[in-house]
């Protein structure tokens, strides 16, 4: 997005996809901060205060539908903004939540969603320490629109992108494309919703586990698979690293109905977003126990190695298809489906 022919450019949906469309918007805002933004552009900001060193995070939740089979907008919101402190080797502790309501929004669907947001913080061991409740006329915002800080503190060495090395192996957590295929099947009425459930969950504890059974040289960096999806993910770190990222096509952890229902759409398990899937990049020697210390907790059952990083140059992603072959995968400009969160 080039700052200085802006005259008939807008927004467009596309901007909020986690794709190609939203790195070059967040590339933009960047630029035009300037020097007052001093973000390194992983999930959360490295601070040092008075010796301390703690990781920062803020997010915005917009989620259609607000309410679905096993989850919230509000269990979103605490899981998002834990999710991402905790995948750069913190202890989440502190959350702020600011609530923008839309005249007409049921107080019952309020109360839900207060109740899911306690419930996680209380999985999640945080706190919430400060607020703010606006109320917009109908019409003006989605019924509800979330927004959350998260504080978290270092035990630890952070956990970085600039760390991961040639050779490193890539490990998912879990099953990927259900949060999509779940609200998806609630929106359009296909049938999937009570099969497919939605994998939202808060994902500190099983990294605290994790962390604790591991050397710190095991996991060289940790990212949450949310919007944009795998591809995304993929995308981002090939490019920070310039390296080639490949991924096998037969070893990507995905439910049979889900792909069933992808299939159905014609659309990509790789580039559905999620709500409680890690992609962990390791050194090759410490693979076999960090599944077995994934696979040991209720959200890593499915935890499996779907590739590895390749030398330096190209910037690429890779999959090796089932019949061996090998097959470049392009970044997308913006989704393959209507917005859902």
């Amino acid at each position: 997005m080039n700052i200085n022919d802006l005259s008939r450019s807008t927004i467009v949906l596309d901007h909020g996809t986690g794709a190609k469309l939203s790195r070059e918007l967040v590339e933009m805002i960047v630029s035009v901060l300037d020097d007052t933004y001093i973000g390194e552009m992983e999930d959360s900001a490295l601070l040092d205060v008075d010796g301390r060193r703690l990781a920062m995070t803020t997010d915005s939740f917009v989620v259609d539908p607000p309410l679905f089979g096993n989850g919230d907008i509000g269990k979103i919101a605490v899981c998002g903004t834990v999710n991402d402190l905790a995948v750069m080797g913190a202890t989440p502790k502190f959350l702020s939540l600011a609530l923008i309501l839309e005249t007409g929004l049921p107080l019952s669907t309020l109360v839900r969603v207060l109740e899911s947001i306690r419930d996680t913080a209380r999985e999640s061991n945080v706190k919430i320490v400060a607020g703010d409740t606006k109320v917009v006329g109908k019409g003006e915002a989605d019924r509800i629109f979330i927004n959350t800080t998260g504080i978290g503190f270092f035990g630890r060495a952070p956990l970085r992108m600039k760390q991961v090395r040639p050779g490193d192996r890539v490990i998912l957590s879990g099953w990927i494309g259900n949060h999509t295929i779940h609200l998806l099947s609630i929106r359009e009425g296909l049938g999937f919703e009570t099969r497919v459930l939605s994998d939202c969950a808060p994902l500190n504890r099983m990294l605290a586990v994790l962390f604790d059974a591991m050397p710190e040289s095991a996991l060289r960096s940790v990212r949450d698979v949310t919007r944009g999806g795998l591809s995304a993910v993929m995308h981002e770190y090939a490019s920070a690293l310039d390296s080639t990222i490949e991924i096998r096509e037969a070893d990507l952890p995905i439910q049979a109905e889900t792909a069933m229902a992808a299939d159905m759409l014609g659309v990509d398990p790789i580039n559905m977003a999620n709500e409680g899937c890690l992609c962990l990049f390791v050194a090759p020697e410490h693979v076999e126990q960090v599944l077995t210390v994934l696979r040991g907790h209720p959200y890593g059952r499915q935890a499996v190695e779907i590739g590895e990083v390749r030398d330096a140059g190209d910037r690429a992603v890779v999959m090796r298809t089932r019949n061996g072959e090998l097959r470049t995968i392009e970044e997308l400009a913006g989704a393959e489906l209507p917005r859902l969160c």
